[in-house]
């Protein structure tokens, strides 16, 4: 009996754990970011209302954009990119590993696939997004990538 008491506080410590260390996404997100991958574009929405709709490059043939709804998991106002030469990605908000919507120089290639999996903005469009989650917050972000 002793020995399944133990198994039982093991069991219920281990799952005290796991939802205080699991973040759920906010039910009512401040801003929703929305990457359409097929049409090359971003659209924000701030608090219900539209903010802002802008040209991006997502993957290029070869290189693959994560599909799905994420939270922003950090930022790097200036960040270099450890993966690909030391490119920069000014204004980074990662929201899946290293993926991250972030600005680009290559702002010719914009509104067509491009980049080696992230998301690039135009750098004043970076800025404002950047600007945007902190003063919402990272935790009332969400962002959603589809086809």
């Amino acid at each position: 009996m002793k020995k399944i008491l133990s198994v039982i506080v093991a069991l219920m410590a281990a799952v005290a754990i796991t939802f205080t260390t699991v973040e759920a996404a906010p039910a009512n997100p401040a801003v929703r970011v929305h990457i359409d991958i097929g049409s090359q574009t971003m659209s924000v929405m701030v608090n219900g209302f539209p903010y802002a709709f802008w040209r991006v490059s997502t993957a290029r043939k070869g290189y693959y954009t994560p599909r799905g709804s994420f939270g922003v998991t950090r930022t790097a106002k200036v960040y270099y990119s450890r993966k690909y030469d030391n490119s920069p990605m000014p204004n980074s908000v990662f929201f899946h590993g290293g993926y991250a919507i972030h600005g680009t120089g290559y702002i010719r290639n914009l509104g067509r696939p491009a980049s080696h999996g992230c998301v690039r903005l135009h750098p004043a469009n970076a800025a404002k997004l950047y600007a945007l989650v902190h003063r919402y917050g990272l935790k009332r972000t969400r962002i959603t990538l589809t086809d």
